[in-house]
């Protein structure tokens, strides 16, 4: 057995500064020796894939991350680990605890998953090791880590026992509650914008030094083919996770940050909003380009025509939204949002559809990370 207190040493020690996760009760002495370290920064996740997505947004902007979670949400972490961090070689250091672990009594909810743990992590590309349980087993099991990482920008998954850390005091300075935002509303009721006018439009408003993150699907493929910078970033999996990433990044960088979500990708999780408006970033604008459709799919329709993602977005502690349905209104909100200061969503209502000639990003997800990585470690121009 360790103390939080041993591991956190040699952690800082090997370069690890950020931390996400979701509580499980043999996490609960680490975790809490984590918010107990105010030096450190601790971003209390709604879902394991949401956590993911976050190291990775804060491992582009710099932080080496650590990732912890319970066994039994090691399956909402496995589509982010697969297609986010495998093809942009994102690593971070993976910590899932051992709940159903063979031979010991636990509920049985995790008795499944507590006898695959191990192939499935396995299976994903994330070897497991063992938690380093003993003060003398740490150094090493860090130097071994970061070797890994390095040598093949994957995640490393330790696993974890319970008791494998002794029981601390928990120092968590509450967070603010949600204060009331400002919306604006720009809905003429007219004819809808394509994405492509949309995307136009934006990066018309846009400048060279906010840093974009497009999310999956025919949004990022669109972004690339009207113009290619070294400050976009083209999410080509984890749907659902560019917001997170976004956060990630927008907590850890003093650049303005811009996430171009879609109405699927937002609704599939939507628990970032929550966490977004919690965390307070300044420099962060989500904006939501909303057709109802899964375009990429075949059009299917989402559930978003029902949905105020401007109201969610207030209700969630975000400091501005705005609806749109025209280009002239999304021009509005974008200038509200800026004046406004983050977080801030625009929310506009657009005609489903795609452009002709559609092309995909011909640069690997891999090289779009590593510049997009450097980009971000430049300084700001004056």
């Amino acid at each position: 057995m360790i103390t939080a207190q041993d591991f956190l040493r040699e952690a800082g020690r090997a370069g690890f500064d950020f931390y996400t996760g979701v509580p499980c009760s043999f996490l609960t002495p680490l975790i809490n020796g984590v918010l107990s370290d105010h030096s450190l920064r601790y971003v209390g996740a709604t879902s394991e894939g949401e956590a993911v997505a976050i190291a990775a947004g804060a491992w582009l902007a710099g932080r080496q991350t650590v990732v912890m979670c319970q066994n039994s949400g090691l399956g909402n972490a496995v589509n982010p680990l697969t297609s986010l961090n495998a093809p942009f070689h994102i690593p971070t250091l993976f910590i899932t605890t051992w709940r159903g672990e063979p031979g010991l009594k636990d509920e049985p909810q995790h008795e499944l998953m507590g006898r695959i743990t191990h192939k499935l992590l396995d299976l994903i590309g994330a070897p497991p090791h063992t938690f380093p349980n003993t003060s003398d087993a740490i150094a090493p099991a860090f130097t071994a880590a970061v070797a890994a990482m390095a040598s093949t920008g994957l995640p490393v998954a330790w696993v974890m026992r319970k008791g494998d850390v002794e029981d601390g005091p928990l120092d968590q300075a509450p967070l603010a509650p949600p204060r009331s935002g400002r919306r604006d509303r720009f809905e003429a009721g007219g004819e809808r914008p394509t994405r492509e006018q949309a995307l136009k439009a934006f990066l018309n408003w846009t400048d060279d030094e906010t840093a974009v993150i497009a999310t999956t699907g025919k949004c990022g493929r669109e972004l690339f083919t009207l113009d290619d910078r070294e400050q976009h970033l083209y999410q080509v999996g984890s749907m659902g996770g560019a917001s997170g990433m976004a956060l990630g990044v927008a907590l850890n960088t003093p650049r303005p940050v811009t996430v171009i979500d879609g109405d699927g990708a937002a609704l599939m999780k939507l628990g970032a909003f929550a966490t977004i408006g919690a965390y307070q970033p300044a420099n962060l604008i989500h904006i939501l380009l909303d057709n109802g459709v899964h375009d990429s799919t075949g059009g299917q329709a989402t559930v978003s025509p029902g949905v105020d993602f401007a109201a969610i977005a207030l209700a969630c502690g975000y400091r501005y939204a705005a609806s749109a349905d025209s280009l002239n209104g999304f021009a509005s909100a974008l200038a509200s949002a800026k004046a406004e200061g983050g977080p801030a969503l625009v929310h506009l209502r657009m005609k489903p559809g795609s452009m002709d000639k559609l092309g995909r990003p011909t640069v690997s997800p891999a090289e779009v990370a590593q510049r997009f990585k450097a980009f971000l470690a430049r300084p700001i121009a004056a």
